[in-house]
């Protein structure tokens, strides 16, 4: 065996010319929503963040999701058909827990599938490559997106104009959108002394209240580099906290049979971490979890007994869980029950990032 694996390795590889993968726009786009079989229609359907994706279209398949509506209109008990790895995918059931429905319509067993759209950055839409030049979700936007969105006017032309004064918005006065990030993309001209004139939205998430700040914000800035046309400058609200739904009494849900402590003597605590995607929306979280330990310390055998407003906060709680180690034991603990709550800070929303 030994020899064989010699003599293999000295042969050359074969060369294979892979072509090489241009750089695409991906978007997800929902299909049709069924709740117990009949079509539902959405107040407000927020989208998945847009990506750039250098992969064979081929590769990114379909993805499918069930979940539930309340009576306020808001998805919770999402969870997504299939654990195989759905690479640009991470935003889905973050859009979704952030979407809303009609209230006073409580309904059960809806799903819904997403389906990846890929065009090339010279037909993608321009309010999407705005999207992704305020949020890039992975490489940063390359020359032939900029391109297009600067190809009216002179303001990108060298030496571009130098900022004097940039002013910016108050954010504590725009309203922000629970779950979602709003952004306004101001499009001006500047008069000869750099005075910006003829500011107006370009593009936008139509948050009203951020539209007329973002461009007021725009017109007492002050520029150098004399007349200048076809300027563009963003600004963007952070989302809004989207508490999580009311969560149910742990202690029901404690096996008859425990043998646990009511309160655990934890050796090293367990790692708290927030899943980002959902961080990134503010949405906030909780799951309820059962877990054994070993005499030893060890945690394991654990189970998600409910998660809201997403399965995925249940997959990162067990993650956190089993980074714990309890306090060492004679006879080791079963049937344990722990929540693992997901919080935004509580300063979180006082001041919004606006570049």
């Amino acid at each position: 065996m030994l020899t064989a694996a010699l003599l293999l390795a000295s042969v050359p590889a074969p060369v294979v010319n892979v072509p090489a993968l241009s750089q695409q726009y991906l978007a997800w786009r929902p299909g049709e929503i069924r709740c117990d079989g009949q079509a539902v229609a959405a107040a407000v359907m927020q989208r998945p963040d847009i990506a750039l994706a250098t992969t064979d279209p081929q590769r990114v398949r379909s993805v499918a999701y069930r979940f539930a509506i309340d009576d306020a209109g808001r998805p919770h008990s999402i969870t997504r058909e299939g654990d195989a790895f759905v690479p640009f995918a991470q935003d889905i059931g973050p859009a979704l827990a952030a979407s809303r429905f009609p209230a006073g319509a409580k309904r059960a067993d809806c799903t819904v599938r997403y389906t990846p759209q890929f065009a090339s950055l010279e037909q993608a839409p321009i309010a999407d490559l705005a999207a992704y030049s305020i949020f890039p979700a992975g490489p940063k936007l390359p020359k032939t997106g900029w391109d297009r969105l600067g190809a009216i006017g002179n303001c990108r032309d060298r030496p571009r104009p130098a900022v004097l004064l940039r002013a910016y918005p108050d954010f504590s006065k725009v309203a922000a959108t629970p779950g979602a990030r709003d952004w306004s993309l101001v499009a001006f001209d500047t008069d000869a002394d750099g005075r910006p004139v003829n500011a107006r939205v370009a593009h936008g998430t139509g948050n009203a209240d951020l539209d007329a700040a973002a461009v007021e914000a725009v017109r007492a800035s002050r520029f150098a580099g004399g007349a200048r046309t076809g300027c563009l400058y963003p600004y963007w609200r952070a989302a809004g906290r989207l508490t999580a739904p009311d969560k149910p009494d742990e202690g029901q849900m404690r096996p008859a049979d425990a043998r646990c402590p009511a309160k655990l003597d934890w050796a090293t605590r367990p790692n708290s971490s927030y899943p980002p995607a959902y961080r990134q929306r503010a949405i906030e979280g909780w799951a309820i979890l059962s877990f054994d330990a070993a005499p030893w310390g060890e945690v394991g055998n654990v189970k998600v007994l409910d998660a809201q407003p997403s399965a995925d906060f249940g997959q990162q709680a067990i993650q956190i869980l089993r980074s714990g180690r309890v306090a060492p034991s004679a006879q080791g603990a079963t049937g344990c029950v722990e929540t693992v709550r997901f919080k935004m800070p509580d300063h979180y929303g006082q001041f919004a990032d606006e570049e």
